[in-house]
């Protein structure tokens, strides 16, 4: 079991990897097999075929994802018990560590999915549309114990500043990739940060 297990985490580092490079649509199933040195019907033993390759890449990008902003925000929450704070701080720490990825961010699987939808099936655009879904109610959340705490000084929706938050990240990733300078996102998420603190600390009287 723990052999097939590790089989079929290869296929998908391999997949994911290909992915990032250079899309769905130029990624085939034989590259993938060669790469993992295994046969066609070992690949199709563990995905039937690209939508389930698709979809279990995005679910996994959901799990890893959820765990590396748990860590963010539970290590920020330890250091300030505001939550206003608690958010400031973990946004500087994401900045951090996208700031430590030398060669950059690797990309987004559900962003690539996203461009390429027209491949896929229902199921792997439900999935990403959880993932999606996912980020919005997270970042909404945040903001809606902010908000408890600190009246907002502008008229903005949270759910749509929740959606700035994957907005900047994406956008930042794009850009950083389209003209090679990988520290672009980090600097994006340090502006969302100070935008944040504008609009929720109170104005000196």
């Amino acid at each position: 079991m723990a052999r097939g297990k590790n089989t079929k985490e290869r296929i998908m580092d391999i997949a994911q990897d290909a992915v990032l490079a250079k899309g769905f649509d130029a990624t085939s199933i034989e590259e993938i097999v060669a790469a993992a040195d295994i046969t066609k019907s070992g690949f199709f033993y563990h995905f039937p075929d690209k939508n389930a390759l698709a979809r279990a890449l995005i679910e996994r990008h959901i799990e890893v994802e959820g765990q590396l902003f748990d860590g963010i925000m539970d290590r920020a929450r330890e250091l300030s018990d505001d939550p206003l704070q608690a958010a400031l701080i973990g946004l500087k720490l994401l900045a951090e560590l996208l700031d430590d990825m030398p060669q950059g961010h690797p990309g987004c699987i559900v962003a690539t999915a996203t461009y390429q939808d027209r491949l896929f099936d229902r199921s792997v655009r439900e999935a990403n549309q959880r993932a999606v879904l996912g980020w919005r109610q997270r970042f909404r959340t945040m903001f809606e114990e902010i908000a408890a705490r600190y009246p907002l000084r502008d008229d903005v929706g949270l759910t749509d500043l929740a959606d700035m938050v994957s907005s900047v990240i994406e956008g930042g990733l794009v850009i950083s990739r389209a003209i090679g300078e990988p520290r672009i996102t980090g600097r994006q998420v340090l502006l969302l940060r100070s935008y944040v603190k504008l609009l929720f600390v109170p104005s000196p009287h």
